[in-house]
């Protein structure tokens, strides 16, 4: 046995997925930052430290199994980072270009519709309960990841880790292309964006929210989960739709009762991310032809490592 295979004997591919995306964003600060990034430094140490910390996490819950804190991060540290790797993403996103890109994405949207979807769908349908329920709808992608991997936890522990490995997998490669391809989505007509967007050249801004729609308690608690969890430039591909599409695939497999549940959900969750104007419509196709290629092969990878 080789040096580096005795110290990965205990590892998953849910770990070396989660230490490769850190060592390969680490590299491209490194090479790629320009200037660009604020404090560079920092990155590379939290990525490096990461790296180290998931090895300890891997070796402390093989040596100490019963210990109920190695145990606990072993299982749910990727889980844990997806919030920190996403906003991370948003420092990060002008890596490759130096403003983001929905200019182009407004005019593609408005060429392929002759009219722009996330605007229009709200504004056609003002009605709370409407409003309401597709708000809701988005809020559920949040309970559906949490409650998917904690049933598949409890219930067999082998499906857990092949609904986590895939997961991560889909999400870390949606987190590379918006460092790639910063989009802030349709919230460039109504939030204000950074200088790295002239929001002044955009058609609909400022736009407002129908009066009837900003009643409902669904839109205000999306209003302060967007603003203390989202990110900009984070809206192509929709993750969203990418990590739902995943959920529904293991759970269709794995929770059987609660499969057409969750596919109710996913297809409600896919019209929301246009409804409630945190997607372009063609973010929400990128997301489902990301998930149809990233899951196969999120598959294979799983069970070959």
């Amino acid at each position: 046995m080789t040096p580096w295979a005795g110290m990965t004997r205990n590892y998953r591919f849910v770990d070396y997925a989660t230490q490769g995306y850190l060592f390969l964003v680490g590299v491209l600060i490194l090479f790629f930052h320009k200037g660009r990034v604020p404090h560079p430094q920092m990155f590379l140490l939290a990525h490096g430290a990461g790296i180290l910390v998931i090895h300890a996490f891997v070796v402390g819950s093989a040596r100490w199994p019963e210990n109920r804190f190695f145990s606990f991060f072993r299982h749910f540290y990727p889980l844990l980072l997806y919030a920190f790797l996403y906003r991370e993403s948003e420092q990060l996103n002008f890596l490759f270009v130096d403003k983001y890109l929905d200019p182009a994405f407004i005019a593609l949207e408005e060429r392929i519709f002759g009219f722009q979807p996330a605007v229009a769908f709200m504004s056609a349908f003002p009605q709370p309960w409407v409003s309401e329920f597709f708000f809701m709808s988005y809020f559920s992608y949040y309970v559906m990841i949490a409650a998917v991997g904690l049933a598949l936890y409890f219930r067999r522990r082998e499906e857990f880790w092949h609904y986590l490995a895939v997961l991560s997998f889909v999400f870390f490669v949606c987190f590379l292309a918006f460092i790639a391809l910063p989009v802030a989505g349709p919230p460039a007509f109504y939030m204000e964006i950074p200088k790295y967007l002239d929001q002044q050249r955009l058609p609909y801004y400022p736009l407002e929210f129908p009066p009837s729609v900003t009643l409902g308690p669904f839109f205000h608690l999306m209003g302060f989960l967007y603003s203390t969890f989202e990110t900009g430039g984070g809206a192509f591909p929709s993750s969203h739709v990418a990590a739902a599409i995943c959920v529904l695939f293991l759970s269709w497999r794995y929770l059987l009762r609660a499969r057409y549940l969750i596919l109710a959900a996913t297809v409600a969750l896919s019209f929301a991310t246009v409804y409630c104007r945190y997607h372009y419509a063609l973010d929400v196709f990128a997301g489902a032809a990301t998930a149809g290629v990233l899951i196969p092969l999120g598959e294979w990878l799983y069970r070959r490592y």
